[in-house]
């Protein structure tokens, strides 16, 4: 029998201590980097990132006392709804600043792609565990590639079209990522790897010396920040203009920062958005390197524990989806911080558990909350074995 007495600790409290740090974090930031923005309230944008906090809390401790075996047999049924749900997007989604993307649900806007990360993750992570835990040869990998591209590419292509190359490029990643470490053959990955640099190879010789044969698949702006990220000093007026005020901040920042509410570039608007996509930079200059690299410690020591729930998991479903929440964390944090110090192109994407939003956080929330139910049943099983 598995104990009434473990089951109602389901919440892993190196976790909770975690996200709590970076609930502190991303009020201090979020007041910070959007006072340009609240003259009438400055409290506007951080009690309601706060009260979003409250929300999804709840909704993960929720996720975390629900027992995460069983959404094995719905995977396939929320990944339907979650394509129907990008597909009302495409004719009924509510537009903003060019891009189709949310519904409007009267209280917030929603974005179905943030959700089709999660679904995506179960199913994928239900289809992989029917092949068993064995490795296969190169000639029964070929089905299980093909089936993983298949998942993958509808969501893919219909988030693209919005567009949201950031979170197209995020399901992507998330789900080469599970194939990966799944049973498919070692020679099949090796070729897949092949192929993704070839390709990648590929496309930066395009984007440098045939833009017109990639042009037409992309829209103006898509096009704009990659040209911007390749050659920055050409746009600095417009697609660079935000990333070098950044790292002007940044870089001001210099060791322990500027201060609280005191860095210069943040503080006089000349970083757009500063309270959601560029969060980053409002760590960067008003907390210098020590606050930056307190940021990066909590995401890795936060991936670490999930790894660790990961390799402890009583089947492999759970630790598919340990693996998927892991790379979705990890891609999100390096996209974000990358592309703040321009090391990767815009693409819009939020520092997870920091960036200002609802949606993306209720997102990040749900995962961890499948991390915890992961690791409740986990501790059940071994309890009810002893």
């Amino acid at each position: 029998m598995r104990s009434v007495n473990n089951k109602k600790s389901s919440v892993d409290y190196m976790i909770l201590t975690l996200l709590v740090a970076l609930v502190i974090i991303s009020v201090i930031a979020i007041y910070s980097g959007s006072g340009q923005y609240t003259n009438s309230d400055p409290y506007y944008f951080a009690r309601r990132q706060l009260m979003w906090y409250i929300v999804s809390f709840g909704i993960m401790i929720a996720v975390a006392r629900f027992d995460y075996e069983l959404l094995e047999k719905w995977a396939i049924y929320l990944y339907i709804f979650g394509v129907m749900l990008l597909l009302y997007v495409k004719f009924f989604g509510v537009t903003t600043k060019g891009s189709q993307r949310w519904i409007d649900l009267k209280f917030m806007d929603f974005q179905p792609s943030e959700v089709m990360k999660i679904f995506i993750v179960l199913y994928l992570a239900a289809v992989l565990k029917k092949y068993g835990t064995e490795k296969l040869s190169f000639k029964k990998s070929i089905p299980v590639v093909l089936k993983t591209m298949v998942i993958t590419l509808i969501p893919f292509y219909l988030i693209l079209k919005q567009p949201d190359l950031g979170s197209a490029l995020l399901i992507a990643v998330t789900a080469l990522g599970i194939l990966f470490i799944s049973n498919t053959n070692y020679k099949m990955i090796l070729l897949i790897l092949f192929m993704m640099v070839s390709g990648s190879s590929l496309l930066f010789y395009l984007f440098n010396y045939h833009q017109e044969l990639v042009a037409p698949y992309l829209e103006s702006h898509q096009m704009g920040r990659i040209n911007s990220w390749l050659n920055p000093n050409e746009y600095t007026l417009n697609y660079s203009y935000q990333v070098k005020n950044a790292l002007v901040g940044i870089g001001s920042g210099q060791f322990t920062g500027a201060g609280f509410n005191q860095g210069y570039q943040i503080q006089t608007g000349r970083v757009p958005e500063a309270h959601t996509d560029f969060v980053f930079a409002v760590i960067g200059e008003e907390f210098g390197f020590v606050g930056s690299s307190i940021v990066i410690l909590l995401y890795f020591l936060l991936i670490y524990r999930i790894l660790s729930i990961a390799l402890k998991a009583n089947n492999v479903f759970g630790s598919y989806i340990c693996v998927g929440v892991i790379i979705l964390i990890a891609f999100q944090v390096f996209q974000n911080i990358g592309m703040t110090i321009s090391l990767m192109p815009v693409t819009g994407i939020a520092l997870p558990f920091i960036s200002y939003g609802g949606s993306a956080l209720i997102t990040n929330m749900i995962a961890l909350g499948l991390v915890q139910s992961i690791n409740r049943e986990t501790k059940e099983y071994m309890f009810s074995s002893t």
